[in-house]
């Protein structure tokens, strides 16, 4: 079951499910979703001259990003063809019976912004700010600011809660993250033992 706007406000209201800070609920609680804001945080790519990076190397993964910080009242300009990770201004906490969807808004896909690449995902259990995939897909540079809705989130309910929620008892990656955070698969285990299966590890999503 999608959560209503009643069914979202009832859950925030009992706290299991919450959303921090929640200054404009007129404004950001959507029908059946809600709005969420960017960050002043962001980690571009650098241009590099090494044949690849190897995801499982820490410091090759940390050497090819950089931080930006945008001051309050400044822009962000994503050109076309620029990817970048960001985040959310809010952070949130999934209850281990919902599980949530990061999903764009239309008025920023029809300037060609979109919002995810694949991590779409906010299992049960996870707590944190929410790294976006931002991508120009358009021909024209867009000025994205710091505060505006970005994205938004929606809300299914589970049949039963999971048993096996997102967090530290399955060691989950990106627990309590604050801020856009740069890949960490080379925590994955099956690179940790060299023993890849196909079921991707642990079984948890790369948020």
């Amino acid at each position: 079951m999608i959560l209503s706007d009643t069914d979202i406000l009832a859950r925030l209201e009992e706290g299991d499910l919450a959303i921090d800070p929640l200054d404009d609920v007129d404004t950001q609680v959507q029908p059946a979703s809600v709005d969420l804001r960017l960050g002043s945080e962001f980690l571009e790519f650098r241009r590099t001259n090494i044949p690849c990076i190897h995801p499982t190397d820490a410091r090759e993964v940390d050497e090819y990003v950089e931080e930006t910080h945008v001051p309050e009242g400044d822009d962000f300009i994503l050109h076309p063809g620029d990817f970048v990770l960001g985040t959310t201004k809010e952070t949130v906490a999934i209850p281990d019976d919902i599980v949530a969807h990061v999903e764009g808004r239309s008025s920023l896909g029809r300037l060609a912004i979109v919002v995810h690449a694949t991590a779409g995902l906010c299992d049960p259990g996870y707590r944190g700010q929410i790294t976006l995939e931002l991508s120009n897909l358009g021909n024209a540079p867009v000025a994205l600011s710091p505060g505006m809705r970005i994205s938004q989130l929606t809300f299914t309910e589970l049949k039963t809660p999971a048993d096996r929620p997102y967090g530290e008892e399955r060691g989950s990656k990106y627990q309590d993250q604050s801020g856009p955070q740069a890949s960490r698969i080379g925590n994955d285990p099956e690179f940790a033992t060299g023993d890849a299966d196909e079921s991707g590890g642990d079984g948890e999503p790369d948020r």
